[in-house]
C-alpha cells in the first residue's frame, strides 16, 4: 500500500490552465488550494475537483507555498502550479510505485516546457524540479521568484514522472517574466555580495547559451530553441546588470 499523497497547489486568477493541472493528479487522495484573491473561475474549477480551499493574502512565493504544503492532509504532496501538469498515466504509475516504500525524503521530476509556439523536443536534457516529498522533511527555501522546495536529506529522480510547464505561450510573456524575475532577485543577490561582476556581464551570457542550447539540446526545440535559449542568456545577463546598476546607485 502506498503512502497518502496530497496534490498542493497556489492559485491566483488560474482559470486558463487550473483544470489541466487538477485532471492530471485528480487521483491524489486529497487536495489542497491555496488562493489568495481569484476574480476569475479559479475557485468555481477547484471545486469541481472535490479541492480543500483555503484563501490568504499573498506572502510572497515562498511564504505562500509554504503555507498550502502545511494545509496537507498528509505527510507526502505533490507540488504543482497552476499552470503545470503531469503527462499521463506513466508519470502516475511511476509516482504510484515511487510511493510503496519510499526510502528518500523527496523526489525529483522532469519538466517539459512549453516553447512558445511548440514543446521541448523529446530529445531534450530536461531539468528536474523536487516536486514529490515528505513535507515534514522538505521545505520552500528563501529565494525569491524561484522559491523551490529544499532538503538536506537524500532525494531521488523519478525519470519516468513528467510534467509539463504551460506557462511560457508566446515571446512577450517570456520577456514579460526575463524584466520581473531579474528585479526581484537585486536584493537577494545584492546580500550574497556577488564578486566578478564585470566578468558576470561578458562572458556568463555566452556561456549560459552555449550550456542551454548545446549542453541541454534546445537545438532540437528548432527556432523556438534558438530564441529560448538566447532569452535565457539576456535574462542572466539582465540580473546581473541590475544588480550593478543597484550598486553603483548606492554609491551615489
Amino acid at each position: 500500500m502506498r503512502e497518502r499523497l496530497t496534490l498542493v497547489v497556489t492559485t491566483l486568477n488560474n482559470a486558463a490552465t487550473l483544470e489541466r493541472c487538477l485532471a492530471s493528479a485528480a487521483w491524489a487522495d486529497a487536495i489542497v488550494l491555496l488562493d489568495s484573491g481569484s476574480s476569475d473561475a479559479t475557485l468555481q474549477i477547484a471545486q469541481r475537483y472535490g479541492a480543500t480551499l483555503f484563501s490568504e493574502p499573498f506572502k510572497g512565493y515562498a511564504a505562500q507555498k509554504q503555507s498550502a504544503i502545511d494545509k496537507a492532509a498528509s505527510r507526502w504532496v505533490l507540488l504543482l502550479d497552476a499552470d503545470e501538469a503531469l503527462d499521463g498515466a506513466n508519470a502516475r504509475a511511476a509516482i504510484e510505485l515511487a510511493l510503496q516504500a519510499p526510502a528518500v525524503a523527496g523526489f525529483r521530476l522532469p519538466r517539459r516546457e512549453q516553447v512558445f509556439w511548440t514543446f521541448n523536443h523529446r530529445g531534450v536534457r530536461l531539468n528536474t524540479h523536487l516536486r514529490l516529498f515528505d513535507r515534514e522533511r522538505v521545505r520552500m527555501n528563501d529565494v525569491p521568484v524561484h522559491a523551490a522546495p529544499a532538503t538536506r536529506e537524500p532525494v531521488a529522480t523519478l525519470g519516468e514522472a513528467v510534467f509539463v510547464h504551460y506557462g511560457e505561450p508566446d515571446i512577450h510573456t517570456k520577456v514579460a517574466k526575463i524584466n520581473a524575475y531579474s528585479s526581484g532577485l537585486v536584493a537577494h543577490k545584492q546580500r550574497k555580495r556577488v564578486r566578478w561582476m564585470g566578468a558576470r556581464l561578458v562572458l556568463y551570457p555566452g556561456v549560459f547559451f552555449l550550456r542551454q542550447y548545446i549542453g541541454k539540446r534546445w537545438f532540437l526545440d528548432g527556432w523556438a530553441g534558438f530564441i529560448n535559449a538566447v532569452s535565457a542568456a539576456y535574462y542572466v545577463f539582465l540580473k546581473y546588470a541590475k544588480v550593478y546598476e543597484e550598486q553603483k546607485r548606492r554609491l551615489g
